[in-house]
């Protein structure tokens, strides 16, 4: 009995929670992300659903996501302003967002804001999975960065004094 219990908490530890909201306007394809993202390895994935911009942003008072996925059937104008919103947020503004699109020819959003794109034809788990764990990595650096340049920037001011 004391082996399952050592073997039930090295499960627990391996699957640390990822917290991911969904945005989309199509449940089936929403729904299909989800089982996508039910697959990624070593991660409980806790997520949440939006139909809308209003409804992401009610999910989002009582939701703090690690990774936001948004469709971009929700349309053109809604999209480009929700990623924009979502990077002004001082709640979100870290929080990384990927694209989902129907195909490589539609224009897309002109901002910055959105950390990756991908493509719903084909989309695997494991390619769901490497734009998490890229994503996940990037925030990790970015955070790394501004705290040494914040600490670096005091350094040199004491140093200038």
């Amino acid at each position: 009995m004391i082996t399952v219990g050592f073997m039930e908490n090295d499960v627990k530890r391996m699957q640390r929670p990822l917290r991911i909201l969904l945005v989309g306007n199509n449940p089936i394809e929403l729904s299909r992300m989800r089982e996508l993202l039910q697959q990624i390895p070593g991660y409980q994935v806790i997520s949440e659903i939006a139909f809308d911009v209003r409804s992401a942003w009610q999910r989002l008072m009582r939701f703090t996501p690690h990774f936001i996925l948004i469709d971009d059937n929700i349309g053109k104008e809604e999209l480009a302003q929700t990623v924009n919103s979502l990077a002004a947020n001082r709640k979100t503004r870290d929080v990384p967002v990927a694209v989902l699109k129907n195909s490589n020819y539609s224009e897309s959003i002109t901002t910055s804001a959105a950390l990756d794109y991908l493509l719903k034809q084909n989309l695997s788990a494991s390619a769901l999975y490497a734009a998490v764990k890229n994503a996940l990595k990037l925030k990790r650096a970015r955070q790394y960065l501004m705290q040494a340049y914040r600490k670096r920037r005091k350094q040199l001011l004491k140093f200038i004094r």
